[in-house]
């Protein structure tokens, strides 16, 4: 039988509520929703305001206000094995590394509850994956989005998971990614150390937090003290090295029109690879999210300069790939090392770029 969507919820705000932050007060008006939950659904627009979106979850809360909340359709209470091709990598009793293909999303969410590599997982493990992690994303302990490339690790006991999941979390992992970039970083070799907190303009982006909004507290270590992540932030790090520069920007030849960057991570915030490049003026080819533009800015003619160019207005993905992950294995306390070259959409990209006068 099919599910029935949940009705709408309404509630209107008391005069004692006016000024309150909305997605506080809505949690705690007992319409059985977390906060995360409703922050979420601020965010997509699932919540009005006497008939009006109310998209920002910090915003204050009108007293007398009508606030409309339409919940999501209902998901299956467990994913569901799919018989979808994995590229493994290492497998054993206890763990298995693969390496995600671009475009495939890592757990089932509302709007992609099938063809993730959940669903894949549960077809090629066997159903003692169920339940690992939380029924939503049994085995999974990191994640890459949908359009990053690369080697992932996957739990296949909750031993395994609690252990990795406190790896990743003490920052005891190596990752490495690769990423071409629309110009090249500057210095060639440099490390980016901000906070990041979700964009207050747009509540899908992540931003580097500005200093003028920092508590002095803002750094410590105490959960408690830093308080909401949304207005202060978390440490963000990434080291990169540039490994290849391509074409040229202008004419005099001091600044390449591309780059080939090495990124190693010492924390994993939500795209932090993808800020970070943004923030320092060399954002992600493809990256429509954070890139002001996909394509290639360049001066220079000519069969191969075209063919770059042409290469870089195609590739309609951000060109990131995750193709290091090292770890001691939690159970056999051996050292586990996985490299994986780049897809081959990305490599076509990087080669057409090579071929540029000036790379």
């Amino acid at each position: 039988m099919t599910e029935q969507n949940p009705p709408p919820l309404t509630v209107t705000a008391p005069a004692d509520a006016g000024g309150a932050r909305l997605d506080k007060w809505l949690a705690e008006a007992g319409i059985g929703m977390s906060r995360s939950r409703l922050r979420a659904l601020i965010e997509e627009g699932k919540v009005t305001l006497n008939g009006m979106p109310a998209t920002d979850p910090s915003a204050k809360v009108v007293a007398g206000g009508t606030y409309l909340v339409v919940p999501p359709p209902p998901l299956a209470a467990e994913p569901h094995a799919e018989d979808i091709p994995l590229d493994v990598l290492f497998e054993d009793k206890h763990l298995i590394i693969i390496n995600k293909p671009p475009g495939m999303v890592v757990h089932p969410a509302a709007g992609q509850e099938t063809g993730t590599l959940v669903n894949a997982l549960l077809h090629h493990c066997g159903p003692d994956l169920t339940g690992i992690g939380g029924v939503a994303r049994p085995g999974i302990v990191h994640r890459l989005d949908k359009d990053t490339s690369g080697v992932m690790v996957a739990a296949k006991t909750e031993a395994t998971h609690t252990a990795l999941t406190a790896m990743f979390a003490a920052h005891n992992i190596e990752r490495a990614y690769l990423a071409v970039t629309r110009g090249s970083p500057r210095p060639l070799i440099g490390r980016i150390e901000t906070n990041i907190a979700r964009s207050q303009t747009d509540r899908k982006k992540m931003a580097v937090v500005k200093e003028k909004h920092f508590r002095a507290d803002a750094w410590s270590n105490d959960p408690n003290l830093v308080g909401d992540d949304t207005l202060h932030g978390k440490i963000a790090i990434t080291n990169y090295r540039v490994l290849q520069t391509f074409g040229r920007l202008d004419a005099t030849g001091t600044q390449p029109a591309a780059a080939l960057v090495e990124c190693r991570l010492e924390t994993g915030r939500t795209h932090q690879i993808r800020v970070h490049m943004a923030h320092i003026g060399a954002p992600v080819l493809g990256d429509q999210t954070y890139g002001k533009h996909r394509w290639l800015k360049a001066d220079g003619k000519g069969p191969a300069f075209e063919r770059a160019t042409a290469a870089t207005k195609a590739f309609e993905r951000q060109a990131l790939h995750a193709f290091i992950l090292g770890f001691e294995h939690p159970i056999t306390k051996k050292a586990l090392r996985f490299e994986a070259p780049p897809p081959a959409d990305m490599q076509a990209l990087i080669d057409a770029l090579k071929a540029m006068p000036g790379s």
